[in-house]
Formats: C-alpha cells, structure tokens, sequence
C-alpha cells in the first residue's frame, strides 16, 4: 500500500509516518525503483502500536526499544517489565501531581483569605511567610 493510503487507515499525517520511518520505529518499507515506498498491511499494525503507546506515555526512545523488527519476535518478558515500569512511573507522577495540587490549593486558600484592610502586596508577603514556615500546611492538616 502507498502512503496515502496508510495515512488514511491509521489517521496519521504521511509526514509523521515518513518520521518513524527515517527514526528506525518503522522498518516495514519497500521502495520501487522511482523512490515510491511501499507498505505491507503490518505496517498498520505498527503504527498503531506507535501511537498507542506514546498516548500511553511511552517516549519515541522506549518504543524503539519495545517494537520488534518482526512482529512475529516479540520479547514477552521485556514488554511485561517495561510495562510495569510505565505504570510505576506513572503512579509516581500521580503522587507528585497530587502533592502539587494539595500545596496548590493550601496556597490558593492563603490568597483567598486576605484580611480586607490589606492590600495585594502585603497578603503575597504574608502567605510567603506562611508557606516558607510551613503553617498553611500544618493548617490544611488539621
């Protein structure tokens, strides 16, 4: 199948299939004597694993390391430990995120609580204060 063609069948822009190409993740390419490429129905498959596979979070780099040549050679050990990795990763993220948004909303509820006679100034100084003490954590603690 030409180019054209696979773009449509996997939704993917002939560029970024010539970019997966000229990477190395996509090796399943023929050429013709005038240069046309040409795509086996595999070619689908592979795609689809590419783009899966960065939506799961998975870098250009790893996928490399994950796609076999053939994919009749998949590496089952090696895909079940880089997928539990992934999802390692991922569930430190989700910790890191969530300490974020907690020390986000701390501040948010520090902001949101300037005393009317204060100006805009003052209050950023004050909730500075408070954080570089630690106190609006302990409060949102309690």
């Amino acid at each position: 199948m030409k180019i054209g063609e696979l773009a449509k069948k996997t939704g993917l822009a002939a560029s970024k299939i010539r970019f997966y190409e000229d990477i190395g993740l996509l090796k399943l390419v023929n050429r013709s004597a005038n240069g046309y490429r040409s795509y086996p129905p595999e070619a689908e498959v592979v795609l689809n694993l590419i783009s899966n596979g960065q939506k799961a979070g998975f870098s250009l780099d790893e996928l490399r390391g994950l796609l076999p040549s053939n994919l009749d050679d998949w590496q089952h050990d090696s895909l079940l430990e880089a997928l539990r990795q992934k999802l390692a990763d991922i569930e430190e993220l989700e910790k890191k995120l969530a300490q974020s948004k907690q020390q986000i909303r701390m501040i948010l509820k520090e902001v949101e609580a300037k005393p009317d006679d204060m100006d805009c100034a003052q209050n950023a100084r004050r909730v500075i204060s408070q954080i570089g003490l630690g106190i609006g954590a302990s409060k949102e603690k309690e």
